[in-house]
């Protein structure tokens, strides 16, 4: 979450009167992740978020992002929903952008994940994959082969600004992905950017997905590579192989991995982390000043890139036969 468009109280009052959420006591910015602008808002009936979407966010994406909290919710998982105003819409507009309240989630994310907390996080992240199915709305995944080609484009002439040589490492990167990017492997719904700050814990136990707004259709592997890459690396760039086994685990007890999903995976993760670096290298390049947000330094998934650069199986990532 982060905050881009500020609000001020008059404006955000005459949106709350559109729904039924009660009389506003506080608000204050929520500082942390790249996408939107989020607000907390305290109000006389409940806590609640409130979400600016911004100009990378299509307007035409967000019934789908909204549908898909709600399908996700009535198949038994937990996560955020969105509040229908007044007169039933989910969207409204606040200082000139698309905007919605979603419902507060108890909870906290964790700034040192476990071993065991990788384990449910890989179980719950099979079963929204399960929950995914039959929802009729569908997203192209923006953020795959093609976009990050679009993306790289917008940062290949600075690259070496962050470290010299990345031009051609990551254009070569970029060839060998394209050659060997699987396709033929189950797809369905995915959550594509579940990193720790989008799944709550109440003390050990796993309370909910949040974020959504980049999910989309794709390969479901591909979305426990992204697992991999954001839970299971300690902050000097070691890959923890303790983490990954139980995050592979946990997600095969609920949707066990077929032969090609395994024999995939390496690639996979290659992918995932460098679509990762890309979006982290363009805001760290363009994201104006004075911003309230926190910039991701991009080297953090250029070491992970390397580190599964070197990987030849997929038993490296914990993965028991």
């Amino acid at each position: 979450m982060a905050v881009y468009t500020d609000i001020n109280e008059i404006d955000l009052k005459a949106f709350l009167a559109q729904y039924d959420a009660g009389e506003l006591l506080s608000y204050k910015g929520i500082a942390e992740g790249v996408e939107n602008s989020n607000f907390l808002l305290h109000t006389s009936k409940s806590p609640l978020i409130l979400t600016l979407y911004e100009k990378r966010v299509e307007k035409s994406d967000l019934p789908f992002f909204l549908g898909l909290m709600h399908h996700l919710s009535e198949r038994g998982l937990n996560c955020p929903l969105p509040l229908p105003r007044q007169d039933g819409e989910l969207l409204g507009e606040l200082s000139g952008r698309p905007a919605a309240l979603i419902s507060f989630l108890e909870g906290m994310w964790l700034r040192k994940p476990e071993a065991q907390h990788c384990r449910e996080v890989g179980a719950a992240l099979a079963k929204m994959h399960i929950a995914g199915e039959g929802f009729e709305l569908t997203r192209p995944n923006a953020l795959s082969l093609e976009g990050w080609q679009i993306l790289w484009a917008k940062s290949e002439g600075r690259a070496d600004e962050v470290e010299e040589g990345l031009e051609a490492e990551i254009g070569a990167e970029l060839d060998v992905l394209a050659i060997h990017w699987p396709k033929d492997l189950p797809a369905g719904v995915i959550h594509a950017d579940l990193f720790p700050d989008n799944v709550f814990f109440l003390g050990d136990q796993l309370s909910g997905l949040i974020d959504f707004y980049f999910a989309c259709n794709d390969l479901l592997v591909y979305d426990l590579s992204i697992c991999l890459n954001s839970w299971c690396f300690e902050k000097d760039g070691a890959y923890n192989i303790t983490k990954g086994k139980a995050m592979i685990e946990g997600y095969q007890s609920v949707r066990p991995l077929s032969a090609a999903e395994i024999e995939a995976l390496p690639i996979l993760c290659r992918g995932s982390a460098l679509r990762f670096f890309l979006t982290r290298l363009y805001d760290w390049l363009t994201t104006p000043a004075g911003a309230l947000v926190v910039k991701k330094d991009p080297l953090e998934y250029l070491k992970k890139l390397r580190f599964h650069r070197a990987v030849t199986n997929a038993s490296e990532y914990g993965l028991i036969a």
